[in-house]
């Protein structure tokens, strides 16, 4: 009887994981249906039929370190997605996102380049030369490029000092948008805050004299 018990709580744990919306609550019922069928498994020896289910202890055995590890690396990962912006729909791309680290002097970008990349900063000073500006901790830079008809950058961008970025590919990003209008409303807002940087003002008009 456990044994059917078992085997119907792992396959319903298995069947939830299709229903989840966010990768750590994924990882999270991935552990327990690692644990729930490695129990059924060894509920086998009671009922006298490990053998026909020793593959699937063994099976799951080796896929629950991997989900843990995995797990670690996510909430590190969103914990220093938190810590660097108070933006939620940036919070939400965390399980996306790949934490990179760049030395001081380090050039990330030139203009003209092809943009393949969202940033975002988690550590450290960035420096948009053309713009005489400077990105810290929770700014988000790089997404001119993505949306550009010609998809090449608009402007450098180089380390101040020692950075660690967050950054996420271009496609990616796109599809986010697709997906979340929250950060494609964040991200238009920041392209408008670039613009009249970017554009250069009108001529005075001519005056008679």
């Amino acid at each position: 009887m456990w044994l059917v018990i078992a085997g119907w709580v792992a396959s319903a744990l298995v069947f939830s994981t299709f229903f989840m919306t966010t990768m750590l609550r994924l990882r999270i019922i991935a552990i327990a249906s690692n644990l729930a069928f490695m129990s059924y498994a060894l509920l086998g020896l009671v009922a006298g039929d490990f053998g026909r289910l020793y593959p699937i202890f063994v099976l799951h055995a080796a896929l629950l370190p991997l989900n843990v590890s995995r797990l670690h690396q996510l909430r590190k990962l969103i914990a220093a997605v938190t810590g660097a912006t108070g933006e939620p729909s940036i919070r939400t791309l965390a399980p996306y996102l790949t934490l990179e680290t760049y030395g001081s002097g380090e050039t990330l970008f030139r203009r003209g380049d092809s943009a393949d990349r969202l940033y975002l900063v988690q550590h450290g000073t960035v420096t948009i030369p053309e713009r005489d500006a400077e990105l810290t901790a929770g700014e988000v830079f790089g997404e001119i490029g993505l949306f550009a008809s010609d998809g090449r950058r608009t402007a450098s961008a180089v380390c101040a000092t020692d950075c660690r970025l967050l950054t996420l590919p271009a496609a990616k990003t796109v599809q986010a948008c697709h997906q979340d209008a929250n950060l494609a409303v964040l991200l238009a807002r920041l392209i408008a805050d670039y613009m009249p940087l970017a554009i250069p003002p009108a001529p005075a008009p001519a005056t008679s004299g």
